[in-house]
Protein backbone atom coordinates (compact mmCIF):
# COMPACT_ATOMS: atom_id res chain seq x y z
CA UNK A 1 0.00 0.00 0.00
CA UNK A 2 1.38 3.37 -1.04
CA UNK A 3 1.70 6.05 1.64
CA UNK A 4 -0.73 8.95 1.68
CA UNK A 5 1.15 12.20 1.03
CA UNK A 6 -0.82 14.32 3.47
CA UNK A 7 -3.44 13.35 6.03
CA UNK A 8 -5.52 16.12 7.60
CA UNK A 9 -7.75 15.69 10.62
CA UNK A 10 -10.99 17.50 9.77
CA UNK A 11 -13.50 16.83 12.49
CA UNK A 12 -11.77 16.36 15.79
CA UNK A 13 -13.63 14.80 18.67
CA UNK A 14 -13.53 17.27 21.56
CA UNK A 15 -13.25 14.29 23.91
CA UNK A 16 -10.02 13.11 22.26
CA UNK A 17 -6.91 14.98 23.42
CA UNK A 18 -4.91 16.68 20.68
CA UNK A 19 -1.85 14.83 21.94
CA UNK A 20 -3.54 11.48 21.26
CA UNK A 21 -4.39 12.51 17.71
CA UNK A 22 -0.83 13.69 17.06
CA UNK A 23 0.58 10.49 18.56
CA UNK A 24 -1.58 8.42 16.19
CA UNK A 25 -0.35 10.49 13.22
CA UNK A 26 3.26 10.09 14.35
CA UNK A 27 2.83 6.30 14.48
CA UNK A 28 1.29 6.29 10.98
CA UNK A 29 4.20 8.37 9.69
CA UNK A 30 6.77 6.11 11.37
CA UNK A 31 5.07 3.08 9.80
CA UNK A 32 5.26 4.71 6.36
CA UNK A 33 1.48 4.96 6.00
CA UNK A 34 1.47 8.76 5.71
CA UNK A 35 4.20 11.22 4.78
CA UNK A 36 2.82 14.32 6.50
CA UNK A 37 -0.12 15.32 8.69
CA UNK A 38 -1.95 18.30 10.03
CA UNK A 39 -5.35 19.72 10.75
CA UNK A 40 -8.21 21.42 8.97
CA UNK A 41 -10.58 23.86 10.66
CA UNK A 42 -8.18 24.21 13.55
CA UNK A 43 -7.53 27.16 15.79
CA UNK A 44 -4.23 28.40 17.22
CA UNK A 45 -4.77 26.60 20.54
CA UNK A 46 -5.15 23.23 18.76
CA UNK A 47 -2.11 23.99 16.65
CA UNK A 48 0.05 24.97 19.64
CA UNK A 49 -0.91 21.76 21.46
CA UNK A 50 -0.21 19.72 18.31
CA UNK A 51 3.22 21.34 17.94
CA UNK A 52 4.04 20.66 21.59
CA UNK A 53 3.11 16.99 21.13
CA UNK A 54 4.67 16.27 17.74
CA UNK A 55 5.47 17.69 14.35
CA UNK A 56 2.37 18.52 12.30
CA UNK A 57 3.21 19.77 8.83
CA UNK A 58 0.09 21.46 7.55
CA UNK A 59 -2.99 23.59 8.21
CA UNK A 60 -6.01 23.85 5.92
CA UNK A 61 -8.50 26.49 7.08
CA UNK A 62 -11.02 28.86 5.59
CA UNK A 63 -9.30 32.10 4.60
CA UNK A 64 -10.25 34.82 2.15
CA UNK A 65 -10.65 38.57 1.92
CA UNK A 66 -13.99 38.07 3.69
CA UNK A 67 -12.79 35.51 6.25
CA UNK A 68 -9.59 36.73 7.87
CA UNK A 69 -9.71 35.26 11.35
CA UNK A 70 -6.53 33.23 10.83
CA UNK A 71 -4.44 36.39 10.36
CA UNK A 72 -4.38 37.19 14.06
CA UNK A 73 -3.67 33.76 15.52
CA UNK A 74 -3.21 30.77 13.20
CA UNK A 75 -0.99 32.33 10.53
CA UNK A 76 1.58 33.62 13.06
CA UNK A 77 1.90 30.05 14.41
CA UNK A 78 2.20 28.71 10.84
CA UNK A 79 4.96 31.25 10.15
CA UNK A 80 6.85 30.54 13.36
CA UNK A 81 6.68 26.75 12.93
CA UNK A 82 7.28 26.72 9.16
CA UNK A 83 4.08 24.84 8.38
CA UNK A 84 2.34 24.55 5.04
CA UNK A 85 -0.94 26.46 4.80
CA UNK A 86 -3.67 25.92 2.21
CA UNK A 87 -6.76 28.08 2.53
CA UNK A 88 -10.11 26.76 1.35
CA UNK A 89 -13.12 28.91 0.54
CA UNK A 90 -10.92 31.52 -1.17
CA UNK A 91 -13.90 33.10 -2.95
CA UNK A 92 -16.16 33.07 0.11
CA UNK A 93 -18.90 31.00 -1.51
CA UNK A 94 -18.91 33.18 -4.63
CA UNK A 95 -19.04 36.52 -2.79
CA UNK A 96 -15.65 37.51 -4.23
CA UNK A 97 -16.61 36.71 -7.83
CA UNK A 98 -19.09 39.53 -8.41
CA UNK A 99 -21.96 37.04 -8.32
CA UNK A 100 -23.93 38.75 -5.56
CA UNK A 101 -25.20 42.29 -6.02
CA UNK A 102 -26.74 44.80 -3.69
CA UNK A 103 -30.52 44.73 -3.92
CA UNK A 104 -30.62 41.82 -6.39
CA UNK A 105 -31.83 38.26 -5.75
CA UNK A 106 -29.12 35.63 -5.44
CA UNK A 107 -28.55 33.55 -8.59
CA UNK A 108 -30.28 30.17 -8.69
CA UNK A 109 -27.95 27.30 -7.93
CA UNK A 110 -25.46 29.54 -6.10
CA UNK A 111 -24.14 28.72 -2.65
CA UNK A 112 -26.50 31.34 -1.24
CA UNK A 113 -29.42 29.24 -2.46
CA UNK A 114 -27.90 25.84 -1.71
CA UNK A 115 -26.15 26.45 1.62
CA UNK A 116 -26.49 30.07 2.73
CA UNK A 117 -25.77 29.65 6.44
CA UNK A 118 -21.97 30.14 6.34
CA UNK A 119 -22.36 33.30 4.25
CA UNK A 120 -25.59 34.89 5.51
CA UNK A 121 -23.61 37.29 7.73
CA UNK A 122 -22.12 38.87 4.58
CA UNK A 123 -25.43 40.41 3.50
CA UNK A 124 -24.59 43.86 4.83
CA UNK A 125 -24.18 47.29 3.33
CA UNK A 126 -20.56 47.29 4.49
CA UNK A 127 -19.84 44.07 2.58
CA UNK A 128 -21.50 45.37 -0.58
CA UNK A 129 -19.53 48.64 -0.30
CA UNK A 130 -16.28 46.65 -0.03
CA UNK A 131 -17.23 44.37 -2.91
CA UNK A 132 -17.99 47.33 -5.18
CA UNK A 133 -14.61 48.92 -4.36
CA UNK A 134 -12.97 45.53 -4.94
CA UNK A 135 -14.59 45.21 -8.38
CA UNK A 136 -13.18 48.63 -9.25
CA UNK A 137 -9.71 47.50 -8.12
CA UNK A 138 -10.03 44.39 -10.32
CA UNK A 139 -11.07 46.46 -13.35
CA UNK A 140 -8.11 48.79 -12.80
CA UNK A 141 -5.84 45.75 -12.97
CA UNK A 142 -7.71 44.44 -16.02
CA UNK A 143 -8.72 41.24 -14.29
CA UNK A 144 -11.73 39.71 -12.59
CA UNK A 145 -12.62 39.92 -8.90
CA UNK A 146 -12.18 36.14 -8.58
CA UNK A 147 -8.66 36.22 -10.04
CA UNK A 148 -7.71 39.18 -7.85
CA UNK A 149 -9.06 37.45 -4.72
CA UNK A 150 -6.96 34.37 -5.50
CA UNK A 151 -3.89 36.48 -6.32
CA UNK A 152 -4.31 38.26 -2.96
CA UNK A 153 -4.11 34.89 -1.21
CA UNK A 154 -1.17 33.68 -3.29
CA UNK A 155 0.72 36.88 -2.43
CA UNK A 156 0.60 36.04 1.28
CA UNK A 157 4.09 34.87 2.29
CA UNK A 158 2.76 31.94 4.33
CA UNK A 159 0.14 30.61 1.91
CA UNK A 160 1.55 27.50 0.26
CA UNK A 161 -1.28 26.86 -2.21
CA UNK A 162 -5.00 27.58 -2.48
CA UNK A 163 -7.83 25.04 -2.57
CA UNK A 164 -10.09 26.39 -5.31
CA UNK A 165 -12.81 23.73 -5.51
CA UNK A 166 -13.80 24.34 -9.14
CA UNK A 167 -16.97 22.48 -10.11
CA UNK A 168 -16.79 23.30 -13.83
CA UNK A 169 -13.80 23.72 -16.19
CA UNK A 170 -14.48 27.43 -16.75
CA UNK A 171 -14.09 28.00 -13.02
CA UNK A 172 -10.38 27.23 -13.41
CA UNK A 173 -9.87 30.39 -15.49
CA UNK A 174 -9.61 32.80 -12.51
CA UNK A 175 -7.08 30.50 -10.85
CA UNK A 176 -4.92 30.52 -13.98
CA UNK A 177 -5.26 34.31 -14.25
CA UNK A 178 -4.30 34.66 -10.58
CA UNK A 179 -1.00 32.91 -11.26
CA UNK A 180 -0.11 35.71 -13.68
CA UNK A 181 -0.96 38.51 -11.23
CA UNK A 182 1.94 39.46 -9.03
CA UNK A 183 0.88 41.63 -6.11
CA UNK A 184 3.55 43.46 -4.16
CA UNK A 185 3.18 43.58 -0.37
CA UNK A 186 1.85 47.18 -0.53
CA UNK A 187 -0.66 46.20 -3.24
CA UNK A 188 -1.79 43.23 -1.18
CA UNK A 189 -2.21 45.47 1.85
CA UNK A 190 -4.17 48.04 -0.17
CA UNK A 191 -6.58 45.37 -1.44
CA UNK A 192 -6.98 43.88 2.02
CA UNK A 193 -7.80 47.32 3.42
CA UNK A 194 -10.92 47.43 1.25
CA UNK A 195 -12.42 44.77 3.53
CA UNK A 196 -11.06 46.04 6.86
Amino acid sequence: VEAVDLYLAHAMDSETPVEETVDAFAHLAAAGKIRAYGGSNVDAAWLERALAAGRPDWVQNSYSLLDRGDESDVLPVVARAGLGYTPFGPLAGGWLTGKYRRGEPVPEGSRMTLRPEPYAHLRTERTFDALEAFETAARERETTPAALALAWLLAHPHVTAVVIGARRPEQLTPALEALELRLSPPEREQIGALFA
